[in-house]
């Protein structure tokens, strides 16, 4: 992650927008960004289906990234689509589904090594409400039979 992507800001600041034509929701959570979004950056050792499941989290792009950050990256499920002009913003889009099963097993991870990175219970707290309010829109989304864009800004 670049600088201008959030490395060496304020992540305290950073929102998480998930949206769908189904529904929409931003995460304000720094701990959803650091620990569910960025887990895959924490050093955990991953099997090889983990960093796979989990991959799609570290895709997630800055929404005001440049062209040059935002490669065409995709995976089983998901894709960066980059900015398509100057009034628009890179995002990834995926299926309800795999974006569901990705939180959940980064929910999971955590969950196994929260004590390793002093993850607070209050923290605990407030991820697990961020999650049920995305899990909401990710149902909303997969019922509706749309994709859902995923994006962050600091």
């Amino acid at each position: 992650m670049s600088e201008s992507q959030g490395e060496g800001c304020e992540v305290d600041l950073v929102q998480v927008n998930v949206a769908s034509a189904a529904g929409a929701y931003t995460v304000g959570s720094p701990s959803f960004f650091r620990y569910i979004l960025r887990l895959g950056e924490l050093g955990l050792p991953l099997s090889m289906d983990d960093r796979e499941t989990i991959e799609i989290l570290g895709a997630v792009p800055h929404a005001f990234a440049s062209d040059d950050d935002v490669g065409m990256l995709s995976g089983r499920g998901w894709r960066v689509v980059p900015a398509r002009g100057d009034l628009d913003w890179p995002v990834l889009e995926a299926t309800p589904r795999r974006l569901h099963s990705a939180l959940e097993r980064a929910r999971s991870l955590l969950w196994t090594h929260a004590a390793r990175f002093a993850v607070s219970a209050g923290e605990i707290a407030v991820i697990e409400d961020e999650l049920d309010a995305v899990y909401g829109v990710l149902m909303r989304a997969e019922a509706a039979g749309v994709a859902v864009n995923i994006s962050y800004v600091v």
